[in-house]
């Protein structure tokens, strides 16, 4: 009996995976359009950043605001290596990923002690300074010019003399689509396990987490580095499809975008950060229609009403309805959130 339900678990669980893969396969097929598909490869490069942003956001409960920084740092590093030094892309890529990671992990051992506004904004003094420094190194980084020519993913080889070529949007959206997959698949079995335990604790009450002998700033460290390095492959990935990297492509907006995608689809959900990437994304670009001068006012407007009426984000609205319905046959329902530590909830000196 116990095996019959562990199996159906699993194929319950797996089903939106199997999901997601049936749609990425038929998606070039569906969207043809040169200028869509780019606009879908770029929301599936947003969906792996905003999963691993939630990883530190929804789940530890820390609000960081230099998701970006991570992002231009795997970028930069990727690309540099790729044009100055002749890297294979993948070593690149993996190089630039690791590269987020270590930086991920010096700036958690500083400010992880911090909570609340203060690490909010420890964390964008960090991109402020990577910025800056993709802009004043220009020995190395080229400043404002950029650095072009970068090369994308070496074709892959699908046998009898074919290959997947990279170059095409629509292959590099089966690249997109299957790395955001897989980054989810791995957060999921993270807050599955354990260890998301441990991190859905530290969110909720520190102190008591602490009292049951959960290492609170282990934890955290281990979910800040782990999005930064998620964040730094994305932006390799990233670097390899545009072909060319300018500052101007990391500005500190790129961090408040990727936390309002978070937010809006629904912090501290599995399934919300992915919604919040893919309409974030794609609704600006759907909006052209309404012309420029009034683009912008609709897509803050449709902001502002989604977090005034539906707190949990886009992945509650279900659970908002419920609890709605329960309210009025005189069943309260309380809504749960995701909340962010202060410093005075839990010491400076917290272990």
């Amino acid at each position: 009996m116990s095996e019959l339900l562990a199996r159906h678990r699993w194929i319950r669980s797996a089903l939106p995976v199997i999901g997601a893969l049936l749609i990425l396969m038929v998606l070039p097929s569906i969207v043809t359009g040169s200028f869509w598909q780019e606009v879908l490869v770029i929301a599936l490069i947003n969906v792996s950043l905003a999963t691993s942003l939630d990883l530190v956001v929804g789940y530890t409960g820390l609000l960081a605001l230099g998701h970006g920084a991570f992002f231009g740092v795997g970028a930069y590093t990727s690309a540099i290596l790729t044009t100055t030094y002749e890297w294979p892309f993948w070593w690149a890529f993996l190089v630039g990923g690791l590269a987020a990671g270590v930086c991920g992990l010096v700036l958690a051992a500083f400010t992880l002690r911090l909570k609340g506004h203060y690490l909010a904004i420890a964390t964008l003094g960090f991109a402020v300074i990577v910025y800056s420094t993709l802009m004043t190194w220009i020995s190395v980084t080229r400043g404002p010019q950029g650095i072009p020519g970068i090369p994308g993913p070496p074709n892959f080889p699908l046998g009898g003399g074919s290959a997947l070529d990279f170059n095409v949007k629509a292959a590099y959206l089966l690249l997109a689509g299957l790395f955001a997959i897989f980054w989810y698949v791995v957060i999921r079995r993270i807050i599955k396990s354990p260890m998301g335990d441990a991190l859905i604790a530290i969110r909720e009450d520190e102190v008591s987490a602490l009292s049951l002998g959960i290492r609170s700033f282990a934890w955290k460290s281990f979910a800040f580095t782990l999005s930064a390095l998620i964040a730094g492959l994305t932006g390799g990935l990233y670097a390899g499809y545009v072909g060319i990297l300018e500052p101007s492509a990391f500005i500190l907006t790129v961090s408040f975008t990727l936390l309002a995608m978070v937010i809006v689809g629904g912090a501290g959900t599995l399934l919300g950060p992915v919604i919040g990437a893919l309409v974030l994304t794609a609704a600006p670009e759907a909006l052209r229609s309404v012309g420029a001068e009034y683009r912008l006012i609709v897509y803050g407007l449709a902001l502002t009403l989604t977090v005034l009426f539906f707190p949990q984000g886009l992945a509650g609205i279900g659970t908002f309805v419920r609890a709605k319905l329960g309210r009025s046959n005189g069943r309260p329902t309380e809504l749960p959130s995701p909340t962010f530590q202060t410093n005075e909830e839990v010491s400076h000196g917290a272990p």
